[in-house]
């Protein structure tokens, strides 16, 4: 069975998935050219190489696995109709996000970035505008992988955490959980809402002024989700009546120099960088080694999504 990888894990790592049973061929994923080896592959393991690689001439393929949580990047119109299991990498990232949530929360609440720019004046001046996160009520929409990670940490400094979910199913860490459909009592109740959903037909553009409008007057507002699912024109509107925003996706990245969000001090702007870690590639390549070990044994796989729904 042929898999081609477009990511680089080394000859050690690779080793192990030849001693799986696979023929495995590293192609670098900026330049992925269609040729007769690669079109005869079972299996695609990358994150996105579309731009040249076309997989509407890989005939043999029955599998693609990335190693990114969201699939936007992998064209659907070249594989519908095809049967093509799709599996992505959900959680494999959900540790340095929840530390990055955690980070920009206790950030804004104890206004750390006037002490970095006091620094960069020597200047020595005290700041009493600091709070306690403890004993806030800290919302999360979305109670997946990300969110739950988060939770665990936050509920070390004795927070109320609130979360969404399609139907209000109950979760390990959350106090209260609510259906998607009563959303807005997280907007209206808790001091912070962390933004965590996929982008899907459901979700996109649903976090509006709806929503910004019946948030508490300096509240918290993160998203780590995907760009799509805010509407970025509400949220300038509404920008100062929060005591902060920390976002690092964006409805067009990168972020366009003109883009109005910059102009805004009390924003934290990041570039789609919260899932960056030193531990990511070790931790990709378990999930893939394994999944690979499953399919290869006809055993299940984990995390197949529809593409089609996004989740």
């Amino acid at each position: 069975m042929k898999v081609l990888f477009t990511i680089n894990y080394g000859e050690e790592k690779f080793q192990k998935i030849r001693d799986l049973g696979y023929d495995l061929i590293y192609a670098n994923e900026k330049n992925v050219i269609n040729d007769k080896d690669i079109n005869a592959i079972d299996v695609l393991v990358t994150y996105n190489p579309f731009s040249t690689l076309d997989i509407s001439k890989l005939h043999n393929l029955k599998y693609i696995q990335t190693s990114s949580v969201g699939v936007d990047q992998i064209p659907k119109e070249k594989i519908n109709g095809r049967n093509i299991i799709i599996a992505n990498n959900k959680g494999g990232y959900s540790i340095p996000i929840s530390e990055w949530i955690v980070m920009y929360i206790l950030q804004i609440y104890k206004n750390s970035k006037i002490f970095y720019k006091q620094q960069q004046d020597k200047k020595w001046k005290m700041n009493f505008d600091m709070t306690e996160i403890y004993g806030r009520r800290i919302g999360f929409i979305g109670t997946g992988t990300i969110a739950t990670e988060a939770a665990k940490r936050l509920k070390a400094f004795g927070v109320e955490l609130w979360g969404v979910n399609t139907k209000g199913t109950d979760k390990k860490y959350f106090d209260r959980c609510f259906a998607t459909n009563d959303m807005n009592e997280v907007f209206t109740n808790c001091d912070a809402v962390i933004c965590t959903i996929p982008a899907t037909k459901d979700t996109i553009g649903i976090i509006n002024k709806d929503k910004f409008s019946v948030m508490k007057d300096k509240s918290v507002f993160i998203n780590v989700g995907r760009g799509n699912i805010v509407n970025e024109n509400d949220l300038i509107k509404y920008m100062d009546k929060f005591r902060g925003v920390a976002l690092d996706v964006f409805q067009e990245e990168p972020l366009s120099e003109d883009n109005e969000l910059w102009k805004f001090e009390s924003i934290t702007i990041t570039p789609h960088n919260s899932w960056v870690s030193d531990k990511n590639n070790d931790r990709n390549f378990n999930m893939i080694y394994n999944n690979l070990k499953n399919y290869i044994n006809n055993k299940p796989l984990n995390n197949i999504m529809d593409i089609y729904k996004g989740y």
